[in-house]
């Protein structure tokens, strides 16, 4: 058989699911790995004397895969259902060449979820908590909207319905699709409030899938960008108080910026973490980096990152910028909220580290920086190697007076955006 890396999936039987050209990759391949239970279901398959070895762990795979390319063996790796699906594919597709590649699919735990209860697969949301932080469910909570979720011993349906409800979907179903496929498959469906419950003993299969119905969202978890100031912890007493740009003003700068999928981000002088923890919850695929040096800020931004499940991809940098900036990634994008005195060095700190195409956006609030914000829009208009934007964010909440609405101005907030066209 031709050297190569064969990937095949399984199915979600005790039995493995295989096509006939699968069957045909294990009557020729070399050697067979997988997991334990994964090799237990090729029993009756394997041909008599065919080498197998249990899978190891990706750096010693990687390892034994270049080892066997080298020598021009073959090697099968069993998957779970569909490789490249939240699978062992993803890996082999980042570590290998599509010319060393051969995948299998079969049908995933997934799909045999959809149809066992009856539901398409395009109506829900899947979501992966194996190997992952449980709190990254809050990033996917939305009201009414399906989860279908792979878990782990971290992410277990009770722990689900407690993620929930510290949200506030009090009201949240969860459906457990346990052992798919094998003699003692079991599905049971659950209230939130049940799983909670002090008097609930129940175990679960440790094979099993999760169907999340979120129910109405009654929390503090956003649907839509803008997040109401009073959801975040803050340092200062009162609801949305503090170090912490306000919602107007945040959807200003996120509009402008425009984070795409990928990117990397700085929010200097981040405070709160109001438009870090925004920008990271919206772009679950880019990564935000927060530096931000005062103790208490720090505290309510560490706070703010969990609370919105933000953990994957929110970094928080303790230090003043630009010292703290050494060592981190070099920025796409980067937003100037706040400072402390060094905005003039900061600036062309930052301006000198961007790409071309990248963004630089600022604000400022009083005539100092706005001072140093337009010396340095001056130098960008005699250097001709910018695009450049800028306006003011002025905005007046109501209030009740005397039986009569009236409005109260917040200080306005100047904007300046640069989008750097040349080094």
């Amino acid at each position: 058989m031709a050297t190569g890396i064969y990937v095949v999936g399984l199915g979600v039987s005790h039995e493995a699911d295989l096509s006939p050209e699968a069957l045909q990759v294990l009557q020729q391949v070399d050697l067979v790995v997988g997991s334990e239970r994964q090799l237990a279901t090729l029993v009756s398959l394997l041909p008599v004397g065919k080498a197998t070895l249990l899978l190891p762990k990706l750096e010693a795979l990687q390892e034994l895969i270049d080892e066997s390319l080298a020598a021009n063996r073959s090697v099968m790796i069993l998957a779970s259902g569909d490789p490249l699906f939240y699978g062992i594919g993803r890996w082999f597709s980042r570590h290998f060449s599509a010319e060393q590649l051969t995948f299998y699919p079969a049908v995933s735990s997934l799909q045999v979820a959809c149809h066992r209860l009856g539901i398409a697969l395009q109506d829900v949301e899947v979501l992966s908590l194996h190997g992952r932080p449980l709190l990254k469910l809050r990033t996917r909570l939305r009201q009414h909207q399906p989860l279908l979720i792979l878990t782990d011993a971290h992410s277990t349906p009770t722990a689900l319905a407690q993620e929930c409800i510290a949200c506030g979907f009090v009201d949240a179903k969860v459906t457990v699709c346990e052992a798919l496929g094998y003699p003692n498959e079991k599905i049971r469906g659950f209230t939130a409030q049940e799983l909670v419950s002090e008097s609930c003993q129940i175990e679960f299969d440790p094979l099993h899938v999760s169907l999340l119905e979120p129910g109405c969202n009654r929390g503090f978890l956003p649907e839509f960008p803008g997040i109401p100031d009073q959801h975040f912890v803050t340092d200062k007493v009162g609801a949305g108080r503090g170090m912490l740009t306000k919602r107007e003003v945040r959807l200003s700068i996120l509009s402008q910026l425009q984070v795409a999928k990928g990117e990397c981000v700085w929010d200097i002088g981040a405070g709160c973490g109001g438009v870090s923890v925004e920008l990271a919850y919206w772009n679950p695929n880019s990564h935000i980096y927060a530096i931000e040096h005062h103790a208490d800020r720090l505290g309510c931004l560490e706070q703010n990152r969990q609370r919105f499940g933000v953990v994957s991809n929110l970094s928080i940098v303790e230090g003043r910028a630009p010292q703290a900036l050494t060592g981190l990634p070099v920025p796409d994008k980067v937003f100037i909220g706040g400072s402390g005195g060094e905005l003039p060095a900061l600036l062309s700190h930052v301006w000198t580290l961007l790409p071309v195409g990248g963004v630089l956006l600022c604000s400022a609030v009083t005539e100092a920086s706005k001072h140093h914000l337009y010396q340095f829009y001056e130098t960008r208009l005699g250097s001709a190697d910018s695009h450049y934007e800028t306006l003011q964010v002025a905005v007046s909440h109501g209030n009740s007076l005397a039986g009569q609405v009236m409005y109260r101005p917040s200080l306005p907030v100047t904007l300046y955006v640069f989008k750097k066209e040349s080094r």
